[in-house]
């Protein structure tokens, strides 16, 4: 009887009055549908075909969008072959995101077919190889098919239904896929390109862009169901996480693409801490994507995203406020992604129907996103481009001005600025390297002095004595290049030397002994020529030059020794217009007084008869005396008061030198330390060598001294002189360093006098440079002098030095100096140096004056 009741129910229900959807030839198929909500979502077969017309609900338009429901939702829609034809027709659910579809397919009363499919299910086997629900069945002329479709999911439920003929839908679909692939092409193309440039540049912000842009992908390519037919059809659980998190990471990608683009950081704090929280929360997200359940996943998922796009949407215009150009280019991108975001999400709610426009304005919007940004970076890479060519070429004329800098002051350095000859420091070198070449070869060195030099220069002036020696180099040169005995190289530039300058009015040149044929016939010649007047405005100058020669190896192993001695020869040479002297052991003078010399002054150390006397540094700016240099005087019982220049290189060849540095350090921070009682903001420098470099307990006595007194170690500055800095630079550079970190100045004395590494001293400690005086004495006279000290100058202010000049004589040096810059002098035209006692006097004397009056004018106080 219940067997009789139910087919009598299944023949009632299977007959219910609904209007089939007519096939009639080669028409679109319009279609349209009954439904039936099953709120429990437990209703069978059964029941449904047991219901009521009055239950059922018809959707004329053939779609409907219910929303986020957990209800399940029953179609019934009827088919009819009104052709001659046998037709196979199918039915489509033209939605991939339905997790559950079951149809049902009757012809009268008949159950013909009954076919299960949904994302929660594997791909395989499905009728047709396609992303959407699809049902296949085939209908005779005159034929109707009543088909029933359970659906459930819990994401939108979108029930977009067609009824296709089977040839026209594989038309459409294959249309369809090739725009979506072309589609999906072009945003795999854009995300390639991206990373070869972030590959290329190493700026996340294009990696930032290619993850964003991988984030789209994966999320329109998991919507439409692609990744699932194609990477894991039997994996349906996969799926739907590749969905969930496909959302996060293109959020969480696209917050920092924006960040980084608009330079959120720098133009709006509020906004970058709406991003960084914004960035924060999408990691949350993709963790919530991987383990929540799919329905609060899909919610979070759905908040997340109404808070990411609204944020984004303002960014744009925010920025493009602050006058950030890209801020314009993000709000035209963003404002069709943004509309195709509300249109994909109103027709997931029910707001909108379903149709073109709504099923792809999302993709739509992406892509004409994409396509902007991606003109907005190729502007952004196209004026970077610009900025670093701009950039280069700036630094490259900067480059080339401080080469050219850098090639002066070398010049200025190797070079004498009157002559152009090179200088005895390039002479040197030249002799030791030659000599290092040809450990076995005969040479000679060979010096000339000018010995009317000064009576020329005080008859003539500089300015017409300058022409002279000009005159004299030129024809030195061009006599020496004639002499094959004469040793020749080249400098860097490729200029030949020769004949070198080693002082204002003494000439040198090497002569290759082992290379002469002719006894130095040529040679003396070419003496007797340099013997003879030179012509001058009309004037027939005597010169009265002078010759010595000291020969390699028997009287001198290196360029200084035979430079030594050959000047000891010029001394003892025969009368003679050219006679040469050369040097004999025999003649002599100096060494046996150098052996007294050192002896008697290691007694005078130990006895405290040296002296120190105090030179002023005064400020060009103030006025003020800032500074005091130690140097040391010496009267000999017997010789009366010896020069340092003659004691001082005693000292440091003989290690004399060590004594005497200890007993300066010594008595000059006592002085110090009585003076800052009036005057505290004093310093003072002490001048160190070489040897005191090597010293390795100089650094425990300058901390003795300076902790006895209780002085500040940055109140002592240790002077050394370039060419002392070069002897051993390995080994000067690490000793200066250590004291420079106990707090002690470093100084560079004497720059300009001799030849070296500018590459070298700029690695040096150093806080100050002193120019020489040799630079400083005829600057006011001489334009070239002026323009090499003025190049020195703002070299050594762009190594970040302060410039102290030594020397300085008269007020219109002083005042020459302080328009080009220089930061400190020293010299007799300020005081010469005085013993203490002296100098307490002349301090509190400069200290009374009003600060108004100690200008350049005031400061005349021999």
């Amino acid at each position: 009887m219940s067997l009789a009741i139910l087919c009598l129910l299944t023949w009632t229900a299977a007959q219910a009055e609904t209007q089939p959807i007519a096939v009639a030839g080669a028409k679109s198929i319009q279609s349209h549908f009954d439904y039936w909500e099953d709120p429990e979502g437990r209703a069978d077969l059964e029941e449904v075909l047991g219901l009521p017309d009055a239950e059922w609900q018809q959707q004329s338009s053939g779609s409907a969008t219910f929303g986020m429901t957990p209800s399940a939702y029953w179609l019934r829609f009827a088919v009819t072959n009104e052709t001659p034809e046998a037709l196979n027709l199918i039915a489509e659910l033209a939605y991939s995101q339905l997790d559950d579809v079951i149809f049902h397919v009757f012809a009268g009363s008949e159950k013909l077919h009954e076919f299960k499919t949904g994302d929660t299910r594997p791909f395989y086997p499905r009728e047709i190889e396609h992303p959407n629900m699809l049902l296949r069945f085939a209908l005779a002329p005159d034929q109707t098919k009543t088909i029933y479709a359970r659906i459930e999911t819990a994401g939108p439920m979108i029930l977009p239904l067609r009824i296709w003929q089977e040839n026209r839908f594989f038309g459409a679909a294959s249309n369809e896929q090739k725009l979506h692939f072309f589609y999906y092409g072009c945003l795999t193309v854009i995300i390639l390109i991206n990373l070869a440039v972030f590959l290329t540049l190493r700026e996340r912000l294009y990696l930032y862009y290619a993850l964003a842009i991988s984030g789209y992908l994966l999320f329109f390519a998991s919507s439409k169901g692609y990744s699932f037919q194609l990477l894991y059809p039997d994996v349906p659980w996969l799926h739907a996480r590749a969905l969930l998190a496909s959302m996060p990471i293109l959020a969480l990608f696209s917050v920092l693409f924006c960040r980084t683009f608009l330079k959120v950081q720098a133009h709006s704090p509020r906004l970058d801490l709406a991003m960084r929280a914004m960035i924060c929360f999408e990691i949350i997200n993709f963790a919530a994507a991987m383990v929540l359940d799919y329905n609060d996943a899909m919610k979070l998922s759905a908040i997340s995203a109404l808070v990411f796009f609204s944020l984004l949407f303002v960014a744009g215009p925010i920025t493009w406020a602050a006058g950030v150009r890209a801020g314009a280019f993000f709000t035209l991108a963003w404002t069709p992604l943004t509309v195709g975001v509300l249109a994909t999400a109103g027709r997931a709610l029910g707001f909108f129907p379903v149709n073109f426009m709504t099923e792809y304005a999302m993709q739509i919007g992406s892509g004409l996103e994409a396509f902007i940004l991606t003109l907005a970076l190729a502007d952004r890479l196209y004026r970077e481009r610009e900025e670093k060519i701009k950039a280069q070429a700036d630094s490259l004329r900067k480059e080339i001005a401080r080469n050219e800098a850098r090639n002066k002051l070398n010049e200025a350095m190797t070079h004498d600025p009157v002559t152009g000859l090179p200088n005895r420091n390039r002479f040197e070198w030249m002799v030791n390297q030659q000599l290092a070449q040809d450990p076995d070869g005969r040479y000679m060195v060979g010096v000339a002095r000018i010995t009317r030099l000064d009576e020329i220069n005080r008859t003539l002036g500089l300015t017409r004595s300058e022409r002279l020696l000009r005159r004299l180099a030129q024809q030195m040169t061009k006599l020496a290049v004639q002499l094959p005995v004469v040793h020749r190289t080249q400098d860097d530039q490729g200029r030949d030397e020769c004949v070198y300058q080693l002082s204002g009015d003494c000439f040198g040149i090497l002569v290759n002994v082992g290379g002469s044929t002719d006894n130095f016939e040529d040679l003396n010649q070419a003496l007797r020529l340099l013997s003879e007047p030179i012509l001058l405005d009309n004037l027939a100058i005597e010169l009265h030059p002078k010759f010595g020669a000291a020969s390699y190896p028997v009287q001198g192993d290196n360029a200084a020794l035979l430079i030594r001695n050959a000047h000891v020869g010029m001394e003892i040479a025969p009368r003679g217009p050219f006679a040469t002297g050369v040097y004999s052991r025999d003649y002599d003078i100096y060494s046996e007084s150098r052996l007294t010399l050192m002896s008697d002054l290691r007694e005078a150390l130990q006895n405290n008869q040296t002296d120190l006397y105090y030179q002023p540094k005064v400020c060009l700016n103030s006025g003020e005396v800032v500074g005091l240099e130690a140097l040391i005087r010496w009267h000999h019982p017997e010789r009366g008061w010896v020069s340092p220049s003659e004691f001082v290189p005693l000292a440091e060849e003989t290690g004399v030198i060590r004594q005497l540095t200890h007993w300066a350090i010594g008595r000059s921070i006592h002085d110090l330390a009585d003076l800052l009682r009036k005057h505290p903001a004093l310093t003072l420098s002490i001048n160190i060598s070489t040897r005191d470099l090597a010293s390795r307990d100089l650094g425990e006595r300058l901390d003795s001294v300076l902790a006895q007194h209780g002085i500040d170690a940055e109140r002592l500055t240790l002077e050394l002189t370039e060419t002392a800095a070069m002897e051993d630079p390995e080994r000067g550079l690490r000793a200066l360093k250590a004291l420079a970190n106990t707090g002690l100045r470093v100084s560079i004395d004497d720059f300009g006098s001799g030849y070296s590494s500018l590459s070298y001293l700029k690695q040096l400690p150093a806080s100050e440079i002193k120019l020489d005086r040799s630079l400083i004495i005829d600057v006011c006279a001489s334009e070239s002098s002026r323009v090499i000290v003025e190049t020195a100058i703002n070299m050594i202010h762009g190594l970040g030095y302060t410039v102290i000049a030594e020397g300085v004589e008269n007020e219109q040096t002083a005042r020459l100096l302080q328009d080009l810059g220089c930061d400190k002098l020293q010299g007799f035209w300020l005081c010469h140096p005085l013993p203490v006692n002296e100098l307490k006097s002349w301090l509190a004397e400069h200290k009374k004056q009003p600060a108004a009056s100690r200008g350049l004018s005031r400061l005349l106080t021999h």
